[in-house]
């Protein structure tokens, strides 16, 4: 059997970081963990392949090739999935589908074969089991949570590293809380299910000895959601594995606020090897967190929260939702000034959006404000329902928020408020590769050079060297960063308003007055 496993392509969106890749001369951020960890499950006499599109095309000689071609996708990558079945009917090849796009909205797709929903360690065995015998059904589908510590290994040997910046890891699936907005819990489930030591130390010895010496990204909903095996098995397993190897990894991850109310778990995790973390702000509003169910971030001073985990040597990354029914007016004011203040450098500010099967999704439908599909980009200034606050005010103040928090004074400001609280106390970690070095000279050449706030650019250049020695590698990663966000966001800030919704209902959404 021959099977062909493709990734869609991704649109030019914040998380991609096209822009910043070519500084690099990489082709994408991360490979497709989901389709590498399918094909190990697959049976080890079959030929398999991987195309993914976001480094390379995939070709009619590619799927004339395959007895099946295995898709899985993300919703924003959605445009690129209906091509590639286009594509595969034209040819005849039969299609096999999974993922979260299908988990959450298979029916929407017509010219697939099979569906293979949920978590594939439960729906691909008997999948393969009715091919072997010939009675192969259209759906499999089970809301059965898996054991992941028998999730075997990817099969990393099916990729070329070298067209990627990090690589990714699952450690754990599920997440503790239950944000209204947020579609995990129906993915992945409420309670955390997480591999043991002797797996992850197995995980990590596979990457390193393919040659990997760069970032790795641990993919989870919530890295600290069973704090307690982190900090007596996990963590204390890692640490030995990154000394005995003299930290070839610097570490990310996604994490909940709350992780600032422990500094033993912050010490862990930095002595790990983490350097980034990614944690959902999402409102300085009280009455908006309130209202999505974000009872980790109320009653605390969020801020302060921030600047102690950059304190103890991470670099905190923000999400940020505006378009919450409990937004005030000044939500655009006080969220800039939130992120200006913090020094989160990263701030991803997105337009509250209604994922299907999710509460929110569910209230709303019950409202009648559901207008249409979500496009899978909270960045796009595109909305799926009929919002409180007027549409033009909430798109005009959205698109106020990027101009201004990416504008480069504004963002070079930000970088040195975050330089300010960094205290940077791992080890280096990662080896220094020639591509770090032609991507400092493009970054002088584009950013201090060619790009309209050069001079902010020289300004961030020489009170790092000056101040902060030890941080000018992370700060010129920052520059390159914001060059990324300026040319994703440009589109959409020049967008007409009519532009960015563009479906039926479309009128009632514009004509809602101010809550």
């Amino acid at each position: 059997m021959k099977i062909l496993l493709v990734y869609p392509q991704y649109p030019d969106t914040f998380w991609s970081f096209k822009h910043a890749l070519k500084f690099v001369a990489k082709k994408a951020s991360f490979p497709p963990l989901g389709l590498l960890t399918v094909a190990a499950m697959l049976p080890g006499e079959w030929e398999k392949k991987l195309v993914d599109m976001n480094v390379t095309s995939l070709t009619d000689e590619d799927i004339r090739w395959a007895d099946y071609v295995f898709i899985s996708a993300m919703v924003v990558q959605r445009d690129s999935v209906r091509e590639v079945i286009a594509q595969c009917n034209k040819l005849g090849t039969k299609l096999v589908a999974g993922g979260p796009l299908f988990t959450t909205g298979y029916e929407e797709f017509d010219g697939i074969d099979h569906f293979v929903l949920n978590e594939g360690e439960v729906t691909l065995p008997p999948f393969l089991e009715d091919l072997k015998r010939g009675c192969v059904q259209r759906i499999y589908t089970s809301s059965e949570r898996p054991d992941i510590t028998k999730t075997p290994i990817p099969l990393w040997s099916l990729i070329n590293m070298k067209k990627y910046s990090s690589m990714n890891i699952q450690y754990s699936r599920g997440c503790p809380f239950n944000c209204e907005f947020c579609d995990i819990i129906i993915l992945n489930g409420h309670k955390p299910r997480t591999k043991d030591k002797v797996q992850m130390l197995a995980e990590l010895e596979a990457l390193y000895s393919q040659g990997w010496r760069s970032g790795v990204f641990i993919v989870d909903d919530n890295f600290i959601g069973n704090k307690r095996k982190l900090k007596t098995e996990i963590l204390p397993a890692m640490i030995e594995w990154a000394k005995g190897k003299r930290y070839p990894f610097a570490f990310s991850t996604e994490a909940s606020i709350n992780l600032a109310d422990d500094e033993e778990l912050i010490r862990l995790i930095v002595e790990a090897g983490f350097s980034t973390v990614f944690v959902g702000i999402e409102t300085p509003n009280e009455e908006s967190l309130v209202e999505c169910n974000k009872f980790t971030n109320i009653n605390r001073d969020l801020v302060a929260s921030v600047k102690k985990i950059q304190n103890h040597g991470l670099e905190v990354q923000g999400g940020f939702i505006v378009g919450f029914d409990s937004d005030p007016l000044s939500i655009f004011k006080s969220q800039i000034s939130f992120i200006q203040k913090s020094g989160i450098v990263t701030a991803m500010v997105g337009l509250l959006n209604a994922p299907p099967g999710t509460r929110l999704y569910q209230r709303l439908k019950l409202e009648n404000r559901l207008l249409k599909n979500i496009s899978g980009d909270n960045t796009d200034c595109s909305l799926n329902f009929v919002p409180k606050m007027n549409y033009e005010t909430l798109i005009n103040g959205y698109k106020h928020i990027l101009d201004t928090i990416y504008s480069p004074k504004q963002f070079y400001e930000r970088v040195k408020t975050f330089l300010n609280e960094y205290k940077p106390r791992g080890k280096r970690k990662g080896k220094l590769q020639f591509y770090h070095i032609t991507a400092f000279i493009k970054s002088m050449w584009f950013l201090g050079i060619k790009e309209r706030g050069r001079r902010y650019y020289w300004k961030l250049f020489v009170s790092t060297l000056l101040r902060h020695p030890r941080s000018f590698p992370i700060s010129i990663s920052l520059a390159v960063y914001g060059y990324h966000f300026r040319k994703v966001f440009e589109k959409y800030i020049r967008t007409p308003i009519e532009d960015t919704v563009g479906l039926k209902g479309t009128e009632k959404a514009s004509g809602q007055k101010g809550s």
